[in-house]
């Protein structure tokens, strides 16, 4: 409990507007992965058909690895196969891999599939190539999502900018849908909107006595906040905000949906020094448990100096996830 001290920083005023959220809205497939929505129009120009059809085929076989980030690699590595560059269609490049996603001779040897059922593993072939593309990824853990996906794309290129690059390409390729969990989990905190601000308190239950300082005020701290609203959701998150970071997919913030968890840090660079943890609620605002004589409100995280300045990253929290 020693980390619910984390300072819960004060925050810019809304009106309490509510922002009206359909619990029964389906999500789209893969929703929990947080990349893996619809297609964009932008994916439907950029995409040929065909490619397009095995990316969403070939993600299947690895349940959590979302497709657009398999489309997101075939379009860096050979431009969904246009590319005129030498190792695309014959032969290989410097580095000497070879075909659409660029595979060593070696590592194709290992995780080469026969996607299109014609009996041979070529992968200089696109069907087989992307689906080769989705079985290395899955073996290096892309289907656990988080940072388990970003390890799994560092392994196909070990490069951070590289990752980088991936993630930000899948997020113009997949349409984001709202998350049935995460206006559940809206709707679960703004029930206790005006709620007082308790260092170490609430959790799942709700809200209780805090610890400390706060140990004569039954409320919720900022994680104890979440903690409650995704319990309502079916996801059992850590207590402490540094460790509920870790307890889902994380969410570029082009894709944030409402019930997302935003997370602010001393130093954006470092996980260990997150400190605040807030609900995203839509239109760049949050629902969170500020600081000690505060209490639980709706506040503006967008264009907020502090908060921009802090923000680290979302996470998509995923059912049943880690127990403190």
């Amino acid at each position: 409990m020693k980390a619910a001290a984390t300072a819960c920083a004060a925050a810019v005023l809304l009106p309490l507007a509510l922002l009206i959220l359909l619990a029964g809205q389906n999500s789209a497939a893969g929703i929990d992965s947080g990349l893996a929505g619809a297609p964009t129009a932008e994916a439907k120009r950029d995409i040929p058909p065909a490619y397009l059809r095995w990316y969403l085929d070939a993600a299947h076989t690895c349940p959590g690895l979302p497709w657009n980030v398999l489309a997101a690699i075939g379009k860096i590595e050979s431009d969904h196969g246009r590319s005129t560059m030498p190792g695309t269609h014959s032969g290989e490049n410097s580095a000497g891999a070879g075909g659409p996603m660029q595979f060593l001779a070696a590592t194709w040897a290992a995780y080469g599939v026969d996607g299109d059922h014609d009996g041979r593993k070529d992968r200089y072939n696109p069907a087989d190539a992307i689906y080769g593309a989705a079985n290395y990824l899955c073996a290096n853990g892309a289907g656990k999502g988080g940072k388990h996906l970003r390890r799994a794309i560092w392994h196909y290129n070990h490069a951070d900018w590289y990752v980088r690059k991936v993630l930000d390409q899948a997020a113009h390729y997949a349409t984001p849908t709202t998350s049935r969990r995460g206006a559940i989990a809206v709707k679960a905190a703004l029930r206790w909107l005006g709620t007082p601000y308790s260092w170490g308190g609430g959790g799942p239950s709700g809200p209780t006595y805090g610890i400390a300082h706060g140990a004569g005020t039954k409320g919720f701290d900022c994680s104890g906040l979440t903690q409650y609203a995704w319990a309502r959701a079916g996801a059992r998150l850590p207590r402490v905000a540094a460790a509920q970071y870790n307890a889902g997919t994380h969410i570029p913030r082009r894709q944030l949906q409402p019930g997302d968890l935003l997370f602010f840090a001393t130093n954006p660079g470092n996980p260990a020094t997150i400190h605040h943890v807030g609900i995203y609620y839509g239109r760049g605002r949050m629902i969170h448990a500020p600081h000690t004589g505060d209490v639980v409100r709706i506040a503006q995280f967008t264009g907020n100096p502090y908060r921009e300045r802090q923000y680290i990253g979302a996470i998509r929290p995923t059912p049943h996830t880690t127990k403190t």
